[in-house]
């Protein structure tokens, strides 16, 4: 098991409304992660036509907003704070995305990313998330950051042809580690020029209070990568 790279899992105990909306969704919202073979994300999402995934979505906000600007899109979803995963199934409620639990056009997986990532088939993601990470600032605590080696190359497997990598951080040195990482992925090519990174969020971001809180020490970078059509071989 890699290192844990999130900080808490629970927080202060929830109200009754979210309790129970925990107790009624998630069970028929979490991805099956035990089962032989890759997911089947056409069987999850019968009425869409591509798929994403947020990795750490927080409380949710970034991800209801997308659901709701994609009709056509297919979510996964990977948080391992209970009270987040609590704030989205509230703001998904509130959205009228619950009513067909059933039908739902997100999954949650209610922990660590990384062990969701393995059982992705290759080449399906029209974008993966992975916005303002736990960023770990301490030296002797960067090897705890999710974005490492291994999680960059695996989330090129997934990636469709031309399916984007967007990931967003206000510690500039977690910017500069990510961008010399995926810089050496073969097959990721920078969607900002030569480096990658940009300062101006993307037309479709949805921005979230956590993100308000400018928590870091620089304005938001956005590292923006999608694997070439040229190279795409599933499983490379």
């Amino acid at each position: 098991m890699p290192l844990r790279s999130f900080g808490r899992i629970k927080g202060r105990p929830l109200r009754a409304g979210q309790a129970d909306l925990v107790a009624q969704f998630l069970p028929q919202l979490t991805v099956p992660v035990s089962g032989p073979g890759k997911l089947d994300l056409a069987a999850l999402f019968p009425s869409c036509v591509d798929f994403a995934l947020e990795i750490g979505f927080g409380g949710g906000e970034h991800l209801v907003g997308q659901i709701l600007a994609k009709p056509e899109r297919g979510f996964l979803g990977a948080e391992p704070f209970h009270n987040g995963i609590a704030k989205c199934l509230a703001g998904l409620n509130g959205a009228g995305l619950l009513a067909e639990p059933g039908r739902s056009r997100v999954r949650i997986h209610p922990g660590d990313a990384r062990l969701l990532l393995p059982i992705l088939p290759d080449g399906l993601l029209s974008v993966v998330y992975l916005l303002f990470p736990d960023p770990w600032p301490k030296a002797r605590h960067r090897k705890r950051r999710i974005l490492q080696p291994d999680f960059a190359h695996e989330i090129r497997r997934v990636l469709a042809p031309g399916g984007e990598f967007r990931m967003a951080t206000d510690w500039q040195d977690y910017a500069d580690e990510a961008l010399a990482i995926l810089q050496r992925v073969p097959g990721l090519v920078g969607l900002a020029g030569a480096s990658g990174d940009k300062r101006e969020p993307p037309a479709d971001h949805v921005a979230t209070r956590y993100e308000a809180k400018g928590l870091g020490d620089t304005s938001p970078v956005w590292l923006r990568f999608v694997r070439n059509l040229d190279e795409f071989h599933p499983g490379l």
